[in-house]
């Protein structure tokens, strides 16, 4: 099983390889077996691809905003003609169901594409009335943008970093995560073929030194990182010794709130697409699930049956609900937290170890697991755990639900289950987190700004908002008539 790309980066308009840099592989969590060996991004590429970035941006600064936005709406044509491709790709390089990857990644990218697309059209300044004059703002592009992508959703988070970046006239160098390099590629051809003049888009491969290379460097204008809170923490750093902008997009331990008046199936049905989607690897997931008291017995037997019934298996056939984890490092991180949970005396209602597949016995499987009886001081209800790990309290009454829901130092998204639309919005207007969702969880439209709060973020990606973390505003004063000097 191959996935080899034409070569490691993608630079000005075209395939680039630098065997002079380490050679990394990717390889399939299903089987464990490499599917492309690629090199990392040596100083003189990276330096040649500022270089292009900087001419390509300059290009296409210049170009109408419209003429932009049919570029970007030719892109998101091809994206979703490819879907399928793309689809197998992310698949192979994260182990994640097809039948997730069809609808999840690529598709959601198109959307955001196009979404900027339209907007990119539609740039414009305000016109101030003054005593003496006038004055006007113009939105302008910062220059060349570096995106710092995740391993969880590859074109995704390339897309949704490179989209409003385009469309403010901006370039951007991505850096894909050296664990899921392939898909970032398959973009910048779209972007190629769509159009896109040559500098604009390029991706180059590394690790952590490339990303401290891209954010410390004073050619690049703006940063954009997906990731932990650690990484996000050294971006900020290196970001701050040429004070350039920064949004970052990091980790959750989101609160799920449950009502005893909620719809318990509709909730049931929320907390597992907020813990088991993806396998357990999306920031956003509500893996603290609050339950009131009174409806928590019957919730947790709603939940495992329903568990249970998940289907682990080949991601690669559409049957398969659940893939394995995309790393082996990530595998025994999740498998160690088990472990964990275990022996700090929480009670395993479901799940609790590694799976074995018939046919994929190397995979990097693990059973979706459900912990209850679990203490807010329990690591396994304060620490990250990025899996399939599901942690279920309960608590009495709306003061004590937002007291413990907001205990915690990330604020990256919530979740609100119940009938009353008072308490909804009494709810939301308390918990802390940059997005809430009321009896529903992980829906993220590109409409819908996203970000954090305290240390799960700074700056909001998509909508409208994110256009302002991609361009900066000059005020321009007109006089009307003469201004006399007062010496």
């Amino acid at each position: 099983m191959r996935a080899q790309p034409e070569a490691s980066h993608y630079v000005d308009g075209a395939y680039a390889e630098d065997a002079a840099g380490e050679a990394f592989d990717s390889v399939y969590p299903a089987t464990g077996e490499t599917i492309a060996r690629l090199h990392v991004a040596t100083p003189a590429l990276i330096e040649r691809t500022i270089e292009a970035a900087r001419r390509g941006q300059a290009k296409w600064a210049a170009m109408a905003g419209a003429e932009r936005s049919r570029i970007l709406r030719r892109a998101a044509e091809l994206v979703r003609e490819r879907n399928e491709e793309l689809s197998q790709i992310e698949t192979l390089d994260t182990g994640k169901a097809i039948q997730e990857t069809r609808v999840a990644d690529a598709a959601s990218g198109a959307d955001c594409i196009e979404y900027f697309a339209a907007l990119a059209a539609d740039m414009r300044g305000a016109q101030i009335p003054l005593t003496n004059g006038f004055a006007y703002t113009r939105h302008e592009p910062l220059g060349i943008c570096a995106g710092i992508g995740a391993w969880n959703y590859p074109i995704q988070i390339a897309a949704w970093k490179s989209a409003p970046a385009l469309a403010c006239g901006n370039a951007m160098i991505f850096k894909p995560s050296e664990v899921t390099p392939l898909s970032a590629l398959k973009l910048a051809e779209i972007y190629t073929e769509a159009g896109l003049p040559a500098g604009v888009f390029n991706v180059l491969q590394g690790k952590g030194e490339l990303g401290a290379a891209l954010s410390s460097s004073p050619a690049i204008a703006k940063v954009s990182v997906t990731g932990s809170v650690g990484t996000g923490a050294k971006v900020m750093g290196a970001a701050s010794q040429t004070t350039k902008h920064v949004t970052l997009e990091l980790g959750g331990k989101s609160p799920i709130l449950v009502f005893a008046d909620a719809d318990l199936d509709a909730a049931v049905s929320g907390a597992i697409l907020g813990n088991f989607y993806s396998t357990g690897q999306i920031c956003s997931n509500g893996t603290r699930v609050f339950v009131e008291r009174s409806v928590r017995e019957a919730f947790v037997e709603k939940l495992c049956a329903r568990v249970k019934a998940i289907r682990l298996g080949d991601p690669l056939d559409p049957d398969t609900h659940l893939g394995p984890l995309v790393s082996r490092p990530q595998y025994d991180r999740v498998l160690s937290y088990l472990d964990i949970g275990k022996k700090e005396g929480a009670t395993l209602a479901c799940g609790g170890g590694a799976a074995k597949v018939a046919g994929l016995e190397d995979g990097y499987f693990v059973e979706p697991t459900v912990f209850t009886d679990v203490a807010d001081d329990m690591r396994i209800a304060s620490e990250e755990i990025f899996g399939p790990v599901m942690c279920v309290m309960d608590f009495s009454g709306e003061e004590e639900a937002i007291s413990r829901a907001n205990g915690t130092d990330f604020g990256l998204a919530a979740g609100i289950y119940t009938r009353d639309l008072s308490r909804a919005h009494r709810m939301a207007a308390r918990v802390e987190a940059g997005t809430v969702w009321v009896n529903a969880y992980n829906l993220t439209p590109v409409e819908m700004p996203f970000g954090g709060v305290k240390r799960s973020g700074i700056g909001r990606e998509n909508g409208r908002e994110a256009l302002q973390h991609y361009s900066q505003v000059k005020s321009v004063y007109i006089a009307t008539g003469p201004e006399d000097a007062p010496y």
